[in-house]
């Protein structure tokens, strides 16, 4: 039997197109608008950003959770990720590009950690709810850094 989780935003609103609004959840607290770049006033976060910090998010945690059970050294992930929306007739999000930096403080090998960085993306579960609708690709660097001494 499935095991089914909720999470819940409450979200709010006033005005029209250069209205603001509110977004909460239990970790989530944002004003929200339409973006400056589509003629919004830009105030706190938007549809856009949070779509793409969910993937983004998402993402960051798989990755650090199969890195961490394939026992992979490393000290520290860093994400960049960016969304592409295109106007075709209607706004939609094109595609997302996660680049991921993965800091590791001894040799590894980089092409299994690009394979995992490959796997994070197909076992998140946001990308998965995109899949079809929303091309996500990934990107990934390995970098050695330095042993840090305490």
């Amino acid at each position: 039997m499935s095991e089914v989780h909720t999470y819940k935003v409450r979200s709010a609103w006033s005005g029209n197109r250069q209205g603001t609004g509110t977004i909460n959840g239990d970790g989530l607290s944002s004003k929200i608008s339409v973006p400056n770049n589509l003629d919004g006033p830009g105030v706190g976060t938007n549809p856009e950003e949070l779509l793409l910090g969910a993937a983004s998010g998402c993402y960051v945690i798989t990755l650090a959770i199969i890195l961490s059970n394939r026992k992979v050294p490393y000290t520290r992930l860093e994400l960049e990720s960016e969304g592409f929306v295109v106007d075709d007739g209607g706004l939609r999000f094109d595609r997302i590009e996660h680049r991921p930096t993965i800091y590791v403080d001894q040799p590894v090998d980089h092409e299994k950690i690009s394979l995992y960085a490959e796997q994070a993306e197909h076992a998140c579960m946001v990308s998965s709810a995109l899949r079809g609708n929303v091309q996500v690709t990934v990107h990934p660097q390995v970098l050695m850094e330095p042993a840090r001494t305490t």
